[in-house]
């Protein structure tokens, strides 16, 4: 939040894991929890039968040996060398810090800020970022430092190197592109990654690019979508987190197709960015686990 102080320290933790499927995963992380002194409070798993890949997230309480965090992950790493395992621990006694990236349309903004005012996210907004001036006041609204950084193609690696010292500055956990019309380097996104969300208006694959309303009023769809993903150097192309649609008909403008698409654009967004703030969202290739 713009203003307050943080809740007390949670105890609870989450682990993320995926290897190769092999038996025994689930007992010998489950074993090596309780030496590390974890409770589980809950655990979901999924195995790919294409790819043959394993994946589990695991919530547990470390209130009992909250100061012993060496030994507990001294545990789970026995087990990740023995299985191969790429793995994190999330501890929730501290926020992950949020900047928000916008250009003119506020309409995403605005409900990540309420969302997070009302505390639907586990998460702190500290800061937005844009190439315009229009969303100014609403920082000054939220109480939130407001970083104008015009880009053009002749100042973009400059700007965007100014971006990343202020984000890393800033101890910046996970960036939102709320409607952010700018199109990120590969070398600003190789800076982040996973760990910055874009809301697409369409329902990708379909209708890349920035004109995807008018697309679909000339394709004459019966569906608009929104789509959130993690940014990748590959444009509208990157790990889908969630998607959402509505039904159209022939008599919707391309300005009633918008302003149905914003509805899913907020809603889309939302669920994305609560899930990653929620450590459901293992990236795997070109794809995503979202655990429930």
């Amino acid at each position: 939040m713009a203003a307050g102080s943080n809740p007390d320290p949670s105890p609870i933790v989450t682990l993320l894991v995926s290897c190769v499927d092999r038996p025994g995963i689930v007992a010998n992380l489950a074993q090596a929890l309780h030496r590390g002194g974890a409770n589980i409070l809950d655990a979901d798993q999924h195995t790919d039968s294409e790819s043959g890949q394993f994946f589990q997230r695991i919530s547990f309480d470390f209130s009992a040996r909250a100061g012993d965090r060496s030994g507990l992950e001294s545990a789970i790493a026995e087990v990740a060398a023995t299985y191969e395992m790429r793995w994190g621990l999330h501890y929730r006694d501290r926020r992950k810090r949020i900047a928000i990236f916008v250009s003119r349309y506020d309409h995403c903004l605005y409900d990540l800020l309420l969302r997070e005012r009302a505390g639907e996210l586990d998460g702190e907004i500290v800061l937005i970022v844009s190439n315009h001036r229009d969303a100014e006041s609403i920082a000054e609204q939220f109480g939130l430092p407001y970083h104008w950084i015009p880009v053009t193609p002749d100042n973009k690696a400059e700007q965007e190197a100014k971006q990343a010292a202020i984000l890393e500055d800033a101890e910046i956990d996970l960036v939102v592109l709320a409607r952010y019309m700018q199109i990120l380097s590969g070398g600003f996104i190789d800076r982040f990654p996973s760990r910055i969300i874009n809301i697409h208006h369409s329902f990708l694959p379909a209708f890349v690019g920035g004109r995807p309303y008018q697309q679909a009023r000339e394709r004459g769809v019966k569906l608009i979508g929104a789509t959130a993903h993690y940014a990748t150097t590959d444009l509208d192309e990157g790990p889908i987190i969630e998607q959402d649609v509505t039904r159209v008909s022939h008599r919707d403008s391309v300005e009633d197709l918008i302003r149905r698409g914003r509805d899913l654009e907020r809603l889309v967004l939302a669920r994305a960015v609560r899930w990653h703030l929620e450590d459901r969202v293992l990236p795997y290739g070109r794809k995503t686990i979202v655990f429930g």
